[in-house]
């Protein structure tokens, strides 16, 4: 399976709707506002949306890790803000993957140990 190459990128935001809109937020141009390291970034992805969200990130991204390496890069560049696998100075100590490949997994693995996932129903989170 392999994402034709004629999609734009558009295309590609409309095919992963929910990893568009973790782009947009979590991992979009400022992602530091959402944690102090890349891997608390990922840490709270899941806590700040419904299970339906989530249920549906879980579904993009085993799709997602499906792909070959190469649309696996397309797709991360369409839909992310940032590069997970620099290894930037500011801020300090933030972190990076060795690939595109181990960051999705990683995004991956937190959205399915997610509780709310994990019971197939929403928590209430004032009990």
């Amino acid at each position: 399976m392999s994402i034709p190459l004629s999609l734009n990128k558009y295309d590609i935001l409309d095919l992963f709707p929910r990893l568009a809109d973790l782009g947009a937020s979590s991992f979009g141009e400022d992602p530091e506002l959402f944690g102090d390291t890349l891997f608390e970034v990922i840490e709270d992805a899941p806590r700040m949306h419904r299970l339906p969200f989530k249920q549906q990130t879980v579904n993009e991204l085993r799709t997602l890790l499906a792909y070959s390496d190469m649309d696996l890069d397309r797709v991360s560049w369409a839909v992310l803000g940032m590069d997970p696998t620099a290894d930037i100075e500011e801020p300090p100590n933030w972190g990076s993957f060795p690939s595109l490949r181990a960051f999705w997994s990683a995004v991956l693995h937190t959205f399915e140990n997610d509780p709310e996932v994990r019971a197939g129903r929403e928590i209430d989170r004032d009990v």
